[in-house]
């Protein structure tokens, strides 16, 4: 049976074939897509929703401690879980910290799906 879901692609891109926005007909990857632009959203940074976003890159600049880990790991945890739970349940989350890269594993499931997926990302300027 097909998915009969569709959205914009993220990051945004022109499909040539066709001569319009490309689409995502993934329903995952979708999800994966609004997770990433989540935690690479700081907070201020949407005009009309200022309150979203998790400012990972800004986390970037703090001290590379187990304890800037830590506090990454709690912000991601709240922006996931105030922001997409109506399409996801977050799992586990964990945060690295090494040298100037942020290294974030994010477990999952979907909530239409009952999927488990997982989400590896780093972060480094």
């Amino acid at each position: 049976m097909a998915d009969a879901f569709t959205s914009i692609r993220y990051p945004i891109a022109i499909d040539g074939s066709l001569g319009r926005l490309a689409e995502e007909r993934n329903y995952a990857a979708h999800v994966e897509q609004l997770i990433v632009q989540l935690l690479l959203t700081s907070p201020g940074e949407r005009i009309n929703r200022p309150d979203v976003g998790c400012g990972v890159r800004r986390m970037v600049f703090a001290p590379n401690s187990w304890l800037s880990a830590s506090l990454a790991q709690a912000a991601i945890f709240e922006a996931l879980d105030k922001w997409l739970s109506p399409v996801l349940i977050v799992g586990d989350i964990r945060v690295d910290a090494v040298e100037e890269t942020l290294r974030i594993w994010i477990a999952y499931t979907l909530r239409v799906r009952r999927e488990k997926r997982y989400l590896n990302l780093e972060v480094t300027l």
